[in-house]
């Protein structure tokens, strides 16, 4: 696909000061920040979505990868997946539907729990993801469009969002559960 020339002006602070005109400013900043986020999301989903397209994958496959290769095990019950990756249980069925299909993970009964089914990496989802992982910090988070300082200030604004938000707890809250095992 060619490279898409950029636009002769900023389309979301022209819309900024169309809310404005329209009598709209007391909530202008607010959908300049909601349009900034999501349009900065579409640019990242792409790059990422580019760089896992050679490897047949999504990046919530990828994701779903990653994070069995966290555990201690290397599987975890379908629905800690979905949790942990703050995704609705289909959508973490249908993942490991595709996944399972490529022979990249594989579902497997709980050895206690005969109601829970996990779903566990092979070997070859542990070195396609890998591979993928490479590919990814050196072609996008290696250059995420943003400096370092930047990228940390981004972050701690995103996690001031997300926590006002109920995304998770506070730190000093409670004990953390994010603890990647099975």
């Amino acid at each position: 696909m060619p490279a898409r020339r950029p636009l002769p002006q900023d389309p979301i602070a022209e819309a900024r000061r169309q809310w404005t005109e329209r009598g709209w400013g007391d909530v202008a900043d607010g959908m300049a920040a909601v349009t900034s986020v999501m349009r900065a999301h579409q640019i990242l989903l792409s790059r990422v979505e580019d760089v896992l397209k050679p490897f047949a994958l999504t990046f919530a496959r990828y994701e779903l990868l990653q994070l069995l290769t966290f555990t201690r095990t290397g599987a975890l019950p379908m629905t800690k997946a979905s949790a942990r990756l703050q995704v609705h249980p289909t959508s973490v069925t249908n993942a490991v539907d595709r996944l399972e299909k490529a022979e990249l993970v594989r579902r497997v009964p709980h050895p206690t729990d005969r109601r829970t089914t996990l779903v566990e990496i092979t070997d070859a989802g542990r070195a396609l993801a890998a591979e993928a992982t490479e590919h990814l910090n050196a072609e996008v988070f290696a250059r995420p469009g943003l400096g370092r300082d930047s990228s940390r200030q981004l972050v701690s604004l995103i996690t001031e969002l997300r926590t006002a938000a109920g995304d998770f707890d506070a730190p000093g809250s409670g004990e953390s559960e994010f603890v990647v095992t099975q």
